[in-house]
């Protein structure tokens, strides 16, 4: 059976209530979720505490925490994977910042330039995580579109078929998109 074939009956098998096919459904598709986690955490150069396996650990996590998987196909699980991983790298993004202002810890001086990168870097992540909520709140299929495009790794003829629309209407909300976001974080 074809992986994508063998993720699509894993998923209906899931829906059904099978905590067994959960557990099947992971190992069929860690190999992929890995792929989007190294992507997430290492396209663009992002630096991030989390490495590959972390993130796919704890978005699995987060995942069978919700009690419920429910997804229609292999491309909804992955889309919705992408969004778990998103909030995993933000909340630890987070959790740092929150660190650096002070936490529970003693004050320390950030005189090493890795340190000081990384700490640019969540901050960075924040800013893009809110830029893409305002997106949302403009347009929300052009933040739907980045979503599974950037965090997805979709292609364009994916999202087309997903979203129901033409590829070049995929292509003009990326643009569009890629716009608003330079906008919203003050880039040119």
């Amino acid at each position: 059976m074809v992986v994508s074939e063998r993720v699509t009956v894993l998923l209906a098998r899931v829906t059904a209530g099978d905590r067994a096919a959960r557990d099947a459904l992971f190992a069929a598709v860690y190999p992929e979720l890995r792929r989007l986690a190294h992507a997430r955490l290492y396209g663009g150069g992002r630096n991030t505490v989390l490495d590959t396996t972390a993130l796919v650990h704890e978005s699995y996590l987060r995942l069978v925490q919700t009690g419920e998987l429910s997804f229609d196909d292999r491309r909804a699980f992955f889309g919705y994977a992408s969004r778990v991983m998103r909030s995993v790298i933000v909340d630890s993004a987070r959790a740092r910042l929150a660190e650096r202002r002070g936490g529970d810890a003693r004050p320390v001086t950030l005189a090493d330039e890795p340190a000081a990168a990384l700490l640019q870097q969540d901050e960075h992540i924040m800013q893009v995580h809110e830029a893409l909520q305002q997106l949302e709140q403009a347009d929300a299929r052009a933040a739907q579109m980045v979503e599974m495009r950037y965090l997805g790794g979709y292609s364009d003829k994916e999202i087309a078929e997903t979203l129901d629309v033409t590829e070049r209407t995929v292509q003009r909300d990326w643009e569009k998109a890629r716009m608003l976001l330079r906008a919203l974080l003050g880039e040119n």
